[in-house]
């Protein structure tokens, strides 16, 4: 069972679409149940404020709220306050989600941190904290088998 800012989040999503020339794209995938999300954030040059993010993803509707929740939690904020913006953070804006869904919230903590690798990329500065992301939340997991 859903909450009902889940429930909202999902019906009514915060921020959706592109940002042109965006200062930071990022996008991450979860292959096993074939989740995709792209992060675009505008980041002020000056005062390294996110001033936009936007969202598109394919997937649940856990997927897409999660988005919009991740989206709101970093506009205005700086970028390194971003960064400290986890899956957990996330979770508990949407009140919960079921234990199946919590790889969403996953998914969006880790767009994020890609859209700000490559928004670091782009500018040849470091992030300090921020990791190399993975394409793929699952990448370096080992298979296990059943």
């Amino acid at each position: 069972m859903y909450s009902e800012k889940v429930m909202d989040h999902f019906n009514n999503p915060r921020n959706v679409g592109e940002i042109e020339n965006a200062s930071g794209v990022g996008t991450v995938g979860n292959a096993k149940c074939g989740d995709i999300m792209r992060i675009y954030l505008d980041i002020d040059e000056d005062s390294k404020i996110i001033k936009d993010c936007k969202f598109k993803t394919f997937g649940c509707g856990a997927a897409v709220a999660t988005s919009s929740m991740a989206t709101e939690l970093v506009k205005g904020k700086t970028v390194n306050e971003a960064l400290t913006v986890t899956n957990k953070a996330v979770m508990e804006a949407l009140d919960g989600l079921p234990p199946v869904k919590v790889h969403c919230s996953l998914l969006a903590e880790e767009a994020i941190h890609a859209a700000l690798w490559d928004y670091a990329q782009k500018n040849n500065i470091v992030i300090e904290g921020l990791k190399e992301p993975k394409a793929d939340i699952h990448d370096g997991e080992e298979e296990i088998e059943e």
